[in-house]
C-alpha cells in the first residue's frame, strides 16, 4: 500500500521560512511524479509545486514562483518544499500527492493516485 507522510508544517511569522518533507513508501517504481497541493479554509485545493523523478522537470504555481523550491531525493523517495518569504495567504493545509504515470504538470493539475494526510502551515501577520 502506497503511503505518503508529510512533516515540517507549523506556525511562522510572515517573511519566515519552513521546509516541508513528504516520504513515500509502499512502491518500488523509480519513475513517478510527486508534489504539493494546499487547501485553505473555504477555498479549493490548488497545486503548489510538483516534480518528476525521471527527468527532474518541475512545476510551480505563479503565486509561489521565486519563493518556494521543490526538490527530491529519489533514493529516499522523499520530496521537499522549501518555503521562503512566507505570506499570511500561504496559510493552508499542505498535502503531498503522487502519480506513478504522470508528470509534474499533470500532478499539479490534479491528476494523481495517492495523497497524504496533510500538514498545517500557518503564517502569522
Amino acid at each position: 500500500e502506497v503511503q505518503l507522510v508529510e512533516s515540517g508544517g507549523g506556525l511562522v511569522q510572515a517573511g519566515g521560512s519552513l521546509r516541508l518533507s513528504c516520504v513515500a513508501s509502499g512502491f518500488t517504481l523509480d519513475d513517478y511524479a510527486i508534489g504539493w497541493f494546499r487547501q485553505a479554509p473555504g477555498k479549493e485545493r490548488e497545486g503548489v509545486s510538483c516534480i518528476s523523478s525521471r527527468d527532474g522537470i518541475t512545476y510551480y504555481a505563479d503565486f509561489v514562483k521565486g519563493r518556494f523550491t521543490i526538490s527530491s531525493d529519489n533514493a529516499k523517495k522523499t520530496v521537499y518544499l522549501q518555503m521562503n518569504s512566507l505570506k499570511p495567504e500561504d496559510t493552508a493545509v499542505y498535502y503531498c500527492a503522487l502519480d506513478p504515470a504522470g508528470s509534474a504538470n499533470t500532478v499539479c493539475m490534479g491528476t494523481y493516485d495517492w495523497e497524504g494526510q496533510g500538514t498545517q502551515v500557518t503564517v502569522a501577520s
